[in-house]
């Protein structure tokens, strides 16, 4: 989580050399530091030292900020100044670690210093150890790839079985072969989650999440998909409604009983609208109207996600609209 400080700090000529002062920013629990105009490091708070090992700050005072960073930081920390000068609080997260070289995640605010007379003094440095947090999304995503992994190699060996048991027979060969195109859309559609790299764009996105369930007794429509890109968390939340929405085709609706679904993405007012509309041959079932758990679940997710979802059902299926802020 991003933490957010003042876009600048006020202070009266000898701050520095005020005691008061200083013990204030000593409370923090945060690693304060008040850097130069010239990127030059003036003053670490006390428990700044402490996280970042550093046993003398006259082993540091007056060294360039950057210089204590990996190389790899020094674009996020040159254009939090440039930020910090524009007048707002710039913010980024890096790895750096302690002087004693253990690895640490930091979440950086920097903004800038004032004197009374509204003269640029230098920048003020708020950084929060966020290693154990870094730790768990990396322990996170290791679990989600090895989770494809088994689920891919699964879906390999269900793919080999269907041919060994199907082969020599025309008609079974050719659902064996069909059964083998929809697992392995499954498997390209799951992946889309699992990867850093994956697309978030809706024109990739809701085609690979809605292939896999097409069968001859129901269509599946896609319509009118207007390019829009969503961040991560809003394309886990599309998939895991159109997830659920499938699955309850399947048990009650058209997938089930043949008909129609057409799914619809706009773009408006800044907002992503998708509509799934479900047309069935055979009208749903009273229980099936109820949306179960797994609609309950995905309306929480969904206003997680700062989005909106609404359905609505008739004797013969039911529209479900999904609408999220861009």
């Amino acid at each position: 989580m991003t933490i957010h400080y003042p876009d600048s700090l006020v202070v009266t000529p000898g701050l520095l050399s005020s005691l008061s002062a200083a013990t204030i920013l000593d409370q923090s629990v945060d690693c304060v530091k008040l850097i130069g105009l010239a990127g030059d490091v003036q003053y670490i708070n006390k428990n700044g030292l402490c996280a970042l090992e550093i046993d003398d700050f006259q082993n540091v005072i007056g060294r360039d900020w950057a210089s204590m960073w990996p190389h790899e930081a020094s674009h996020a920390i040159g254009a939090s100044y440039e930020t910090a000068i524009g007048g707002k609080t710039a913010n980024f997260q890096a790895f750096c670690p302690t002087s004693k070289g253990n690895p640490r995640w930091w979440d950086v605010s920097v903004s800038t210093v004032l004197d009374t007379g509204g003269s640029h003094l230098g920048y003020l440095s708020v950084s929060r150890d966020i290693t154990e947090q870094h730790r768990s999304r990396e322990a996170l995503a290791v679990s989600a790839s090895e989770i494809t992994h088994r689920l891919k190699n699964t879906y390999m060996m269900i793919s080999s079985l269907l041919t060994v048991f199907a082969r020599g027979d025309a008609t079974t060969e050719a659902f064996a072969a069909l059964m083998r195109g929809r697992l392995g859309a499954i498997g390209t559609a799951q992946a889309l989650f699992t990867s850093g790299e994956a697309s978030c764009n809706v024109e990739t996105l809701v085609p690979a999440l809605v292939a896999p369930f097409e069968n001859p007794t129901c269509r599946v429509v896609i319509e009118a998909l207007t390019p829009a890109v969503v961040d991560r968390g809003r394309a886990d939340a599309i998939a895991l409604v159109i997830g659920e929405l499938s699955v309850n085709a399947a048990k009650h609706g058209a997938l089930a009983h043949g008909g129609e679904i057409h799914v619809i993405t706009t773009v408006d007012d800044s907002h992503l609208t998708i509509v799934w509309d479900e047309r069935s041959d055979v009208p749903p079932q009273h229980h099936a109207r109820e949306g179960g758990q797994g609609l309950a679940l995905i309306e929480r997710i969904v206003a997680a996600r700062r989005g909106k979802i609404a359905t609505v059902w008739s004797d013969a299926g039911l529209m479900t609209r999904l609408t999220f802020p861009l």
